[in-house]
């Protein structure tokens, strides 16, 4: 999920641009040992820009699949450590040939209007998601290959009522997949396979998902007091959500603040519960009882736009580019919350062999690290094939303070060690950013990605031949064989298909597809009153339903 865009989707607190996950564990407590407390049942928290939509089909960032994961229930939920809980599915059955899956529904989900949820809105939320009509991005992406059909409906070949999905009746939902997929059951939680209530969407039209009066509740929480361009809102407790007896939170508040120093303050007052913390606040609370960091799946990352600027065509200026930065001085001294030097283009402690256990970032070892006579190669190499002596671009970036001084480091580096390189800022707000992107306005980009499903795959569909979230031009047939093989030929070959992965990882680097700059960390101050709040891998960075104030 993007961190900066898409899948997704996934988070960069007060950095650069958003991301969607973190690292399994709990802010607290075990989510299934609730404990009752007499103090106020309300949490403060502050959000690190606005949210871009409410609409499932059209999500692709981290705050919409945050707010739609705890507004909104699907089939299954991630508890903790990655657990997979019930949903509005109760229980699931897989064919032998692994192609079709059967869910039976509760019969005791409603909506926040006394509707029923039934596998009537899967259907139509799905089917959605994939009609070009709708214009999803992440439907295609998520769906495609996937669920049967899916592809060929996002094309406009087919009609969205040929999707492998059907309603068997009000409480069975009935999926046919296009190729065994290892990870569909995990895929089912996040936010573009939620359901949708087809009267009320429709009821709405255009307005549906504008505001928090054109939304509809299933899950654990309702949104309060919330337009697109709102810098706060409520989420409350659903008293209508089926398993409203487990959720003991009766409101969370939050507030967009961009400014670390600010968040600090408030969370120093007793206004804040939970804050990210910037590397200069790092040294200065490292020592609070209150104090943790960790490591999440959300790699960053600098993408070429390969289809303008001849300079960014060039194989080797893109290598030279991904060499001319230190990326460990960029953790140690810019960031300092946790955050690893990334090397790949999947993170460490993600993905493992299947037979050997070994980490998928072991095997393949760094793919490109920081190298400034290397970088120089490549650089004076790709100068000569362009024939030009200097090259301008545009570093399309966040705006938020910390990402700020991030991004002038960058530039700054890559000024200081590719002579004859000019860097040009432009530094906009989340939502623009995404929108610049998606329409290839862009030279170089800073982007965040976090996974949407616990499997390297979709971290390397991204890099596909007119992928979704590709947003870059770069095609190579090769690697798209080798990433397709894996959900297709290999699919049910565990160790054939990790393998592939490995391969095709290499050629990423080989062809200079991306910068990879740090995979993500994040230092906090949490409340010790704070319990219960579960950090996920994939999907919504944190699940709130079994949190509490103590």
């Amino acid at each position: 999920m993007k961190s900066s865009k898409k899948s997704l989707l996934l988070a960069l607190g007060f950095f650069v641009t958003m991301v969607l996950v973190a690292c399994s564990g709990n802010d607290s407590t075990n989510p299934d040992e609730t404990g009752e407390s007499s103090n106020e049942q309300v949490l403060h928290l502050s959000n690190g820009d606005t949210i871009p939509t409410m609409d499932s089909s059209m999500a692709t960032d981290e705050y919409a699949f945050q707010f739609l994961s705890a507004t909104t229930e699907g089939l299954y939920r991630l508890g903790e450590n990655g657990e997979i809980k019930e949903g509005i599915a109760k229980t699931h059955e897989v064919s032998d040939d692994g192609l079709t899956w059967t869910f039976q529904l509760r019969e005791d989900a409603s909506w926040s209007n006394g509707d029923p949820v039934t596998a009537h809105d899967f259907v139509y939320a799905w089917q959605r998601a994939v009609d070009p009509k709708t214009g999803s991005e992440y439907g295609p992406y998520m769906m495609s290959g996937v669920i049967k059909n899916a592809e060929a409906i996002s094309n406009d070949e087919m009609k969205p009522e040929k999707l492998g999905v059907k309603a068997e009746d009000d409480y069975t939902l009935v999926v046919t997949l296009e190729n065994p997929t290892p990870y569909f059951e995990s895929l089912t939680t996040f936010g573009t396979f939620l359901p949708l209530n087809q009267d009320f969407v429709e009821e709405q039209g255009d307005n549906y998902a504008q505001n928090s009066d054109a939304l509809l509740a299933n899950g654990p929480f309702v949104l309060k007091d919330w337009e697109s361009t709102s810098t706060s809102w409520t989420l409350e407790k659903n008293p209508d959500y089926w398993d409203a007896d487990t959720v003991q939170l009766e409101e969370i508040t939050f507030d967009v603040i961009k400014d670390p120093q600010s968040a600090v303050d408030l969370y120093e007052k007793g206004e804040l519960d939970r804050v990210d913390l910037s590397s200069d606040h790092v040294d200065i609370y490292a020592s609070n009882e209150n104090f943790s960091t960790v490591t999440e799946p959300v790699l960053t990352f600098i993408k070429f736009n390969q289809t303008e600027k001849k300079a960014l065509q060039n194989v080797n200026i893109r290598k030279a580019i991904s060499r001319a930065i230190n990326k460990q001085a960029l953790v140690d001294e810019i960031l300092n919350n946790g955050a690893i030097a990334a090397t790949g283009a999947v993170p460490r402690d993600f993905a493992a062999h299947p037979e050997t256990g070994e980490d998928f970032r072991d095997i393949n070892g760094d793919m490109v690290t920081f190298d400034k006579e290397k970088a120089l190669e490549f650089w004076e190499k790709g100068l000569k094939e362009i024939g030009q002596d200097q090259v301008e671009l545009e570093f399309l970036s966040g705006d938020t303070e910390t990402g700020k001084v991030m991004n002038e480091f960058i530039a700054n580096q890559l000024e200081q060690n590719l002579p004859g390189l000019d860097i040009t800022l432009k530094q906009v707000p989340f939502e623009q950013q995404l929108d610049l992107k998606s329409n290839l306005n862009y030279d170089m980009a800073v982007s965040s990605w976090g996974a949407d499903y616990l499997d390297p795959y979709g971290w390397l569909n991204l890099w596909l031949t007119d992928g979704g979230n590709n947003e870059t031009g770069y095609s190579n047939s090769e690697y798209d064989q080798l990433v397709q093989s894996s959900v297709t030929d290999l699919a049910q070959q565990p160790v054939k298909r990790f393998e592939a992965l490995l391969e095709a990882e290499k050629i990423i680097f080989e062809d200079g597809v991306i910068a990879p700059l740090y995979q993500q960390g994040k230092a906090q101050l949490i409340s010790p009153e704070l319990k219960g709040v579960i950090r996920n891998d994939f999907g919504a960075e944190y699940e709130y339903k079994w949190a509490y104030m103590e």
